[in-house]
């Protein structure tokens, strides 16, 4: 029988096109969600509410991997300290399930995965390239990733192996951070973000799927990974890339951080900050990227 893999987050625009290449690739999916979904030939779902602490259990005894994806939206809402706590506790809850459920039956898995995210190094600027060895930042967002990862590190004591994918900002067709920005873009309002030298660590969505399909497959493969390109890329050089691809330059003024602050106050440092990250390690595994450079990758999802 084909090898079982639980998607918590399946439903997502990442985790749908996850779905689609573990399918691809011989593996059978099983998703939780919160409303009546009915299973279909590739996918069966399977009942949660993190309201109630509830999780079918059938979910967890019938997995052979477990990829955890659920969490709220970093940038969805302003981050007031209510937010913050549906942010992190979005993140840890499920884990904190899953981990009681595979200890009450005793249930071994061949691997959880979980996603994490560039965010840990910290809303910081700097010319530092950030490699998994680099300490997490003292912020929201570093503090968020690390508390995310440590709890998934609570997984590995079960004899199960552990993965941790610090993902950066994620390309797709129509969704993600495209389906935020590339309207305005699109209509010829594109602009620069404060001073526009933040970094953008990025990766298009195949390649995250294929890192994500590779994290299960491939044994050796434990703890934290970078999921992003290393490369130079800056909120300035993206919003030229992007705006030339819709056949304009930009035109409008920068806007200006103060303006950016007033409107969305802390959330704000996700936008004006950024750092590089390495992509050394993951590429050691043997994993190579099909795309790194900006302008393709750019280019493949607006088509």
């Amino acid at each position: 029988m084909a090898k079982n893999v639980l998607i918590t987050g399946g439903t997502g625009f990442i985790g749908k096109y996850l779905t689609d290449v573990l399918t691809a690739n011989g593996f059978s999916v099983s998703v939780l969600s919160r409303g009546d979904r009915k299973n279909t030939d590739a996918v069966t779902y399977y009942k949660w509410d993190l309201t109630r602490n509830y999780m079918d259990e059938n979910a967890i005894l019938n997995a052979d991997y477990i990829i955890h994806l659920a969490g709220e939206g970093i940038v969805e809402k302003r981050w007031t300290e209510k937010r913050k706590k549906v942010i992190l506790e979005s993140r840890t809850q499920p884990i904190e399930l899953i981990h009681s459920i595979l200890e009450k039956h005793n249930k071994s898995l061949d691997a959880f995965v979980s996603a994490s995210a560039v965010g840990i190094y910290g809303a910081v600027t700097s010319q530092n390239i950030c490699t998994e060895e680099t300490q997490p930042a003292n912020d929201f967002l570093g503090l968020t990733c690390q508390q995310w990862e440590n709890s998934a590190d609570t997984i590995g004591p079960l004899g199960i192996r552990t993965v941790k994918i610090r993902t950066g900002i994620v390309f797709g067709k129509g969704e993600g951070f495209l389906k935020k920005v590339a309207p305005g873009f699109k209509a010829g309002f594109g602009s620069i973000l404060g001073t526009g030298k933040q970094y953008l660590p990025w990766i298009h969505i195949e390649d995250l799927s294929q890192i994500y399909l590779k994290s299960i497959t491939d044994a050796e493969m434990h703890g934290a990974y970078n999921a992003a390109v290393t490369d130079n890329t800056t909120n300035s050089g993206f919003s030229r890339i992007l705006a030339n691809l819709y056949g304009y330059n930009l035109w409008l003024p920068r806007v200006p951080e103060f303006i950016l602050k007033i409107v969305l106050g802390k959330m704000s440092e996700a936008v004006l900050k950024g750092q590089r990250v390495s992509s050394e390690k993951i590429e050691k595994t043997g994993f190579e990227f099909q795309y790194n450079d900006i302008e393709i990758a750019l280019s493949s999802c607006l088509k």
